[in-house]
């Protein structure tokens, strides 16, 4: 029984309209689901994936608007990643990121790999990392666009960095626990900080990887716009989350149960720093209910929410996705 690799990230969004302006137009990334958030069907959640909703290629992002910052600090899934075929594409991204205005960095070394961070209009931390050949976790498929040649697009969600406090802890969680394993270290690029810790699953390579940074020295982060909700890892099947949710009991980690999202099977919990984790299934996916041509263009709602459909829709406010 092992965790594939990364499913999803979840992010807090203050405006959706600029979000997928961001992820569709610039990012080139494809909306494949738009629905409601389903613990509050007043919020839109918003899917952008490769172009068939792989997973392991989706950023999702909760909308909420007049949504206060994102503060800095420990307990907090702090960067997120998005995979790029080579060092080629990230100079296009460079390129690009200066055409378009949105703040980056250099192209540096994580990890002995070439990345390029960036922020999106909501201020999330977000990090381009070239593949390069690397052995892994398989890529997704790219979103085709006119402006973003095929092999330069982005295919798929790269490591994720869990900064916190103390890192004993949540290294228990991901070793003994979920099964991740060390596999190396990099310097900190923010200064005289302990090295960062990357712990990998699966078949490993940028779509496996857990990423832990030490910093005792900032405050408690407090989420927002821009901030990330969970991050989520792939289970292949229906039989593994049985024994998933069991071994989240014979290990006395408090969790949600079994919650079914119709798109996937989801279990949640905390780990001891405060991070909230996702186990999803890979089955049965975004075209469940929508043909995978048109994924993405109307307002999608999971059977048990289908009834609602007229109230739920009254109670969201209009949104124009162009």
């Amino acid at each position: 029984m092992k965790l594939l690799g990364l499913h999803h990230v979840s992010i807090m969004t203050g405006k959706a309209e600029k979000n997928y302006e961001f992820f569709t137009k610039i990012l080139g990334m494809r909306l494949v689901k738009k629905t409601v958030n389903q613990d509050d069907t007043k919020s839109y959640h918003l899917f952008y994936a490769d172009a068939e909703g792989t997973p392991g290629t989706e950023v999702t992002f909760f909308d909420i608007p007049g949504l206060g910052n994102s503060y800095r600090g420990t307990s907090d899934i702090s960067t997120v990643s998005l995979r790029v075929p080579s060092t080629e594409s990230l100079l296009f991204w460079k390129e690009r990121f200066i055409q378009y205005g949105i703040e980056h960095g250099e192209i540096e070394k994580r990890a002995y790999r070439d990345t390029l961070a960036f922020r999106d209009y909501d201020g999330t931390r977000i990090i381009l990392v070239a593949d390069n050949g690397e052995k892994g976790v398989r890529a997704g498929i790219p979103w085709h666009r006119d402006d973003i040649p095929l092999e330069h697009a982005i295919i798929g969600l790269g490591p994720v960095t869990l900064t916190v406090g103390i890192a004993e802890p949540t290294i228990g969680v991901l070793t003994e626990v979920m099964g991740f394993r060390f596999v190396g270290s990099y310097p900190s690029l923010e200064g005289d900080h302990p090295e960062i810790l990357v712990y990998a699953t699966g078949e490993g390579g940028t779509g496996a990887e857990v990423h832990i940074e030490t910093r005792p020295d900032l405050p408690r982060a407090r989420l927002g716009r821009g901030g990330v909700h969970h991050v989520a890892f792939r289970v292949p099947n229906e039989e593994e989350y049985d024994q998933w949710a069991q071994r989240l009991k014979d290990n006395r980690l408090p969790n949600s149960g079994k919650v079914e999202r119709y798109y996937f099977k989801a279990l949640y919990f905390r780990e001891p720093n405060g991070i909230l984790f996702e186990l999803s299934t890979d089955t049965p996916g975004f075209a469940t209910d929508e043909p995978m041509e048109t994924m993405g263009q109307t307002l999608a709602l999971p059977p048990f929410l289908e009834p609602r459909r007229k109230e739920i829709e009254a109670n969201l406010r209009p949104l124009e996705l162009n």
